[in-house]
């Protein structure tokens, strides 16, 4: 089993904040539906150097999804954080992987 730890900072480079509504729309479109079985949301804030080398401090929402690890998952993974970077203009979605063992 993996366990993938993505983090979505809520700030454009505008400026403007990505709207509650606007993250609501995208976890119920985009990541629920890729992942029906379950997965977790976390409010956070976190911040990270941008490409100029300033500080950047930010809400985030933080998504933790249980899979497989197969090819299949690997792919949705990877359309959900390019879905979110080009929707919301983002530079980047922190990933975070790792093999786990679970159970209910």
């Amino acid at each position: 089993m993996v366990r993938d730890t993505l983090y979505f900072g809520r700030n454009r480079p505008s400026g403007e904040a990505v709207r509650e509504a606007e993250w609501r729309r995208f976890l119920n479109e985009i990541i629920t539906p890729r992942f029906p079985d379950g997965l977790t949301v976390v409010r956070a804030t976190g911040q990270w150097r941008n490409a100029n080398g300033h500080i950047e401090r930010e809400a985030s929402e933080v998504v933790t999804v249980l899979h497989s690890g197969d090819p299949t998952a690997r792919s949705k993974i990877s359309e959900i954080i390019a879905e979110y970077r080009q929707r919301f203009d983002q530079e980047a979605v922190l990933r975070e992987r790792t093999v786990t063992c679970a159970r209910f």
